[in-house]
């Protein structure tokens, strides 16, 4: 956490939510902290099937919170800062979030995780195919490629072969075990 280089003498600080740029929230951050910002932008850890992927991921995408007394940082300074898109407000109004909002979101994404939805199934569970051409069938889980998006399975077709199928990860009965 950022300390605010501001005096502490009348320092009426208060949450306010800022957008950034699609996929630029950590320069954003940057760009805040630069500027003595108390920056508060929640994470998650996540599980990438890229071992060289990020182990992280915005709990808001686009957005993060700013600790700020409004008036004497000025509106110009947040707004046309590099990688954002402003502060968000309702009818011109920029409203303010409360210090409990930031503390329950605070401790809840530290104790949250994404998992892709085929983290459940193992090399060689068996899963239903639920669409698709293959609609009906019955498989093995083989792999998850692509990230979380698309799966491949082994379908048993005749003579015992198993032809390696790539489908949509959608496409399969995960709760079929």
């Amino acid at each position: 956490m950022i300390i605010s280089e501001y005096p502490t003498e009348n320092f009426m600080a208060s949450w306010y939510v800022i957008r950034s740029k699609p996929r630029k929230e950590s320069l954003l951050f940057h760009q805040l902290r630069a500027h003595g910002i108390e920056v508060f932008f929640p994470e998650i850890k996540v599980k990438p099937v890229n071992p060289r992927a990020s182990k992280t991921q915005a709990y808001f995408p686009g957005y993060m919170f700013v600790h700020v007394d409004l008036p004497r940082v000025g509106f110009s300074l947040l707004n046309w800062m590099p990688y954002s898109l402003g502060l968000v407000s309702f009818g011109g109004e920029i409203p303010r979030v409360s210090d409990e909002l930031i503390h329950l979101i605070r401790k809840q994404a530290d104790t949250c995780e994404v998992k892709s939805p085929t983290a459940v199934l193992k090399h060689g569970d068996l899963v239903a195919i639920e669409r698709g051409p293959f609609a009906g069938y019955k498989a093995i889980f083989d792999t998850t490629l692509c990230g979380t998006e698309r799966a491949r399975v082994l379908l048993k077709l005749l003579q015992n072969k198993r032809l390696p199928i790539d489908l949509p990860v959608n496409y399969l009965d995960l709760r079929q075990r």
